[in-house]
């Protein structure tokens, strides 16, 4: 396997066909890693591949399966799919080392892939991570709802369809906490959090930063920031941070 590293392979039906677009150009290739029920058409991964475009930076965006162009169903996913949909992408589309950013839940991706790829993970980015929000982002009624009914639906505030959690889901992201303990990192990682976030604490960024090994991590703090992170002014640093770890991997890694 490229980069070195391996992880788990399930001896399953073949895993659905995934939807990406590939901008070649100079390494590291940086990876796009969607937040949950999102896609790779959204602002920032839309903005990030212009800028690659530009730059003639090599870059990768993609849908996990069951999410926008990829086939699948959605409710038959669970974290542990998801983070090796973003391995075989990169295994089948990408020959060298690779930069993460990943947005929402696709901070929780990325720290797996990284675990899982420690060869080829040169750097990271996260944008209002959430690792491990399975253990505090649902209340004791939502958790014992999905453990008797197999399946939650909340209202979502980015769609006027509901957000779907699964027990499977859920219990795939209890068995891969990484919040638990020291992250074995080494390399430049930026944390972009807004503070006005409705759905990840922006307390976490900065618990998160302490947690890696690495001594080139930095928390960014977006005081007026949201969720999404996709102003103008949000796109701008999102830009910064990324070209500020390619820089620093320049240098180190």
């Amino acid at each position: 396997m490229r980069g070195g590293g391996h992880y788990p392979r399930r001896m399953t039906e073949p895993r659905p066909k995934l939807a990406h677009h590939h901008t070649p150009g100079r390494g590291p290739t940086v990876v796009f890693l969607c937040g949950y029920a999102s896609d790779m058409n959204g602002t920032k991964a839309l903005a990030l591949e212009q800028w690659a475009q530009r730059s003639g930076q090599a870059f990768l965006r993609f849908d996990y399966a069951g999410c926008g162009e990829s086939e699948g169903r959605f409710e038959d996913q669970t974290l542990v799919d998801w983070r090796d949909d973003a391995l075989r992408i990169i295994d089948d589309v990408i020959d060298g080392p690779v930069v993460l950013v990943g947005s929402s839940m696709g901070g929780w991706i990325m720290l797996l892939v990284a675990r899982a790829r420690p060869a080829q993970v040169k750097g990271l980015v996260g944008i209002a991570a959430a690792p491990d929000f399975t253990d505090w982002g649902y209340s004791a009624e939502d958790k014992r709802h999905l453990a008797e009914h197999g399946r939650l639906e909340q209202p979502s505030d980015y769609s006027d369809q509901p957000t779907l959690t699964t027990r499977a889901l859920w219990e795939s992201g209890q068995a891969n906490l990484m919040m638990t303990g020291p992250i074995a990192f080494d390399g430049p990682v930026r944390l972009l959090q807004g503070q006005r976030d409705a759905e990840v604490p922006w307390e976490r960024a900065p618990a998160l930063a302490q947690l890696f090994r690495s001594d080139a991590v930095q928390t960014w703090l977006v005081k007026d920031g949201d969720h999404r992170l996709s102003r103008e002014a949000d796109i701008a640093l999102i830009l910064r941070a990324v070209e500020d770890v390619l820089t620093l991997c320049s240098s180190r890694c």
